[in-house]
C-alpha cells in the first residue's frame, strides 16, 4: 500500500491502489453500468481493504438523488405519533430510506429550524404534522424541490399531498353512541380549534348532537391544548360545574389521561356515575380499570401511507395532489353504560340525582 497523506483515504487513494482512474471510482460508487466486472471487483475490494468512505454531501450532490426523509411530529411521547413514526420507518426501511425524525412540541419556532435543516441537508421529502396549518414554512420547502406530505393536520393555501382520518365522523360516532345509551349531558373537552383535527372533532360533536335534535351548551365545552396537564383542568372546570355532566368526550388520548386524573381524584365511578369516551386509543386502555371506551386510528397504517405517497410524489413529481381519508373505528369498552339514579357529589357541596 502506498502512504497517504490524510488521516481519511479518499477517492484518489482508492484509484492509484487500484490502478483505475478517479472517474472509475465514482462510477463504480455510483453503481453506474458499463463498468467491466473484473474492474468493479477490484475498485471494490480497494474501497474495502482502505476502509474508505465516500462523503455523504458530496455524493448525494453527484447522483442528485438523497436516500434520507424528514419526519416533523408535535410529540413524540404521544402513542399516536409514535405510532405514525414506526409506520413510516418500517416501510422507509424497506425503500432503502432513511428518517430523520424532528419534534416540534408545538412551536412554530422549532418547526421552523427543522425546515431549515432539511433544506440544508437536501432530504429527498419531508413528513409533516403541522403546527400552524396557515404558516408552515412550505414555501421554502417548495423552493429548495423538496416535496411535502401533510399527516393528521390540513395544510391550508398549498397544493400538497396529504394523509388524515375521519375526525369529524369518529366524533359523531362516539357522541351519537353515548346518546344512544340515554345521555343528554355530554361534556367535550377539545383540542384547538385552528388545526383540522380540532375543528373537525368539534363538529362531529356538534353533528351528533343535532342529529339527535339536542342543542350543545356551552358550559359543557373546553378547549385544550392536546397536552395531559390541559386535560386534567378541561375535566376539572367541568366537574365543578353544579348541574354536572352524565358523560365526557375528550378529543385526544394526553387529555384524557388528565381527565381521568382529574375524575379519580374527586373518587367519581367510571361509568356508574360518568360514562368516558376518548378520540385515540392508548397501549393497554383494553386494561384500564374499567377499560376506555375509545374511537381507535389506523396511526400504523397513517404512517405507511404517508411513505407510500411520499415515494410515489418524489417518483412522480408531476402527479395530481392526492388527499387520502383512513377510516377509524369505534371500540365500545366498559367506561361507557347508561346513566344510572346514583346520587353524585360534583363541585363541593352539590348533591344532585340523574
Amino acid at each position: 500500500m502506498s502512504e497517504h497523506n490524510s488521516t481519511f483515504p479518499t477517492g484518489k487513494d482508492v484509484a492509484r491502489e487500484a490502478g483505475v482512474s478517479v472517474t472509475t471510482v465514482s462510477r463504480v460508487i455510483n453503481n453506474v453500468p458499463n463498468v467491466r466486472p473484473e474492474v468493479r471487483d477490484k475498485v471494490l475490494a480497494t474501497i474495502k481493504a482502505l476502509n474508505y468512505r465516500p462523503n455523504r454531501v458530496a455524493r448525494r450532490l453527484r447522483v442528485k438523488r438523497s436516500n434520507v426523509l424528514g419526519l416533523i411530529i408535535p410529540d413524540i411521547q404521544n402513542p399516536f405519533f409514535t405510532s405514525i413514526a414506526r409506520g413510516i420507518e418500517d416501510v422507509a426501511y424497506q425503500h432503502g430510506y432513511s428518517v430523520v425524525l424532528c419534534n416540534t412540541d408545538e412551536s412554530c419556532d422549532k418547526e421552523r429550524l427543522y425546515v431549515d435543516v432539511m433544506c440544508a441537508e437536501e432530504v429527498a421529502g419531508v413528513i409533516l404534522a403541522t403546527t400552524n396549518e396557515a404558516d408552515t414554512h412550505l414555501q421554502q420547502l417548495g423552493q429548495c424541490g423538496i416535496p411535502v406530505i401533510g399527516i393528521d393536520r390540513q395544510v391550508r393555501n398549498h397544493a400538497i399531498d396529504s394523509v388524515l382520518v375521519s375526525n369529524r365522523e369518529g366524533a359523531c360516532e362516539a357522541v351519537s353512541h353515548l346518546i344512544g345509551l340515554g345521555h343528554t349531558r355530554i361534556g367535550f373537552i377539545g383540542l384547538p380549534l385552528g388545526l383540522t383535527v380540532g375543528s373537525e372533532r368539534y363538529q362531529g360533536y356538534l353533528d351528533a348532537l343535532a342529529q339527535h335534535g339536542r342543542t350543545p351548551l356551552d358550559e359543557l365545552i373546553r378547549i385544550g391544548d392536546a397536552k395531559q396537564s390541559s386535560g386534567y383542568q378541561c375535566a376539572s372546570e367541568l366537574l365543578a360545574l353544579g348541574c354536572p355532566m352524565t358523560a365526557l368526550f375528550v378529543a385526544n388520548n394526553l387529555m384524557t389521561l388528565g381527565a381521568l386524573d382529574a375524575i379519580h381524584e374527586r373518587r367519581i365511578v367510571i361509568p356508574e356515575q360518568l360514562s368516558v369516551v376518548s378520540f385515540d386509543d392508548m397501549p393497554l386502555v383494553a386494561y384500564l380499570q374499567p377499560p376506555l371506551t375509545t374511537v381507535v386510528q389506523p396511526a400504523y397504517q397513517l404512517g405507511q401511507t404517508a411513505f407510500t405517497l411520499l415515494h410515489d410524489r418524489i417518483e412522480q413529481p408531476g402527479m395530481p395532489v392526492k388527499h387520502i381519508r383512513l377510516q377509524t373505528t369505534l371500540v365500545i369498552r366498559s367506561s361507557t353504560a347508561q346513566p344510572s339514579g346514583w346520587t353524585v357529589e360534583y363541585g363541593g357541596d352539590h348533591h344532585i340525582k340523574y
